[in-house]
């Protein structure tokens, strides 16, 4: 007999936790539940399935191995809501949205269920893409079709680049990149002194080469497997660290950040920089 909602709460040890959270959910969004979470639409949560994705990136970056269970959990929240959302619409429910991901891993790991062969993990990812292409009948569209789309523009500039290289549009070595990177950035470097000597606001063909420099860096970073946004994410830490300290030594020494020259702020930055602030 199946348990009812008050029961899955107060009795866990009865009932698998997937089911129970499930149940939580649909009591959250029921007729006398939470105000809230009836509220909430696909749309609406979009910022919560977002903010929890990069909270769960954080604490892995940051080893926080207990964390993560929460952080974990907080993610998994946001699948169960979608797909109770879902139900409630009636398209699809959880056990369909499981069914389906069941379905692909076993689809596009032949090597496993089935009798394909492949000896490493070139091969494995070769072998996806092939399958995935087959299955969204992607064969006869552009290559580059729906690639990344939703994603940040860093990790789509990775993800279109990685997807070019599988078929050999790429830089032989590290040195071509290299060079593209300077071809870039005395690009903007032109685009610059055109804006000082003709002293106009027309800033397009800056912003075009400023963005042809970024998706270069981006390659450099792609062709290493170092996640762009990642990367990026860290500087911004190690720059806000870095700020706060400055921040309190000028105003240890009686200064602040509005009164204290660019001289006095460039010291004491470079004094949080040696101390591996």
């Amino acid at each position: 007999m199946k348990m009812t909602d008050d029961e899955m709460i107060e009795c866990p040890e009865q009932a698998l936790q997937m089911d129970r959270l499930r149940s939580i959910m649909h009591r959250l969004r029921a007729p006398g539940g939470c105000p809230w979470d009836a509220e909430q639409t696909h749309e609406s949560l979009l910022s919560n399935l977002v903010e929890e994705t990069y909270e769960t990136v954080d604490t892995i970056k940051r080893g926080d191995w207990n964390h993560l269970k929460e952080e974990l959990g907080d993610l998994l929240l946001q699948v169960v809501f979608h797909s109770e959302l879902a139900e409630e619409a009636g398209r699809y429910n959880f056990d369909d949205v499981a069914r389906g991901v069941s379905d692909k891993l076993v689809r596009r790991h032949p090597h496993v269920y089935a009798e394909s062969n492949v000896e490493n993990t070139e091969g494995v990812l070769n072998q996806w893409d092939a399958i995935k292409r087959q299955e969204k009948g992607n064969e006869q569209k552009p290559y580059l079709d729906d690639i990344g789309k939703g994603l940040p523009s860093m990790l789509r500039a990775a993800k279109l680049q990685k997807k070019a290289s599988k078929v050999g549009f790429d830089w032989p070595d590290d040195q071509g990149v290299m060079s593209k990177i300077n071809e870039e950035l005395a690009e903007v470097d032109v685009e610059l002194q055109a804006l000082v000597e003709a002293g106009i606001g027309e800033r397009n063909n800056l912003a075009e080469e400023i963005g042809d420099l970024l998706f270069s860096v981006v390659n450099l970073a792609r062709r290493h497997s170092l996640d762009p946004e990642i990367l990026l994410e860290s500087t911004n830490v190690k720059f806000e660290k870095r700020f706060a300290a400055m921040d309190e030594a000028l105003q240890n020494s009686g200064n602040n950040l509005a009164a204290a020259t660019l001289d006095e702020m460039e010291h004491e930055w470079e004094a949080a920089k040696a101390s591996k602030n």
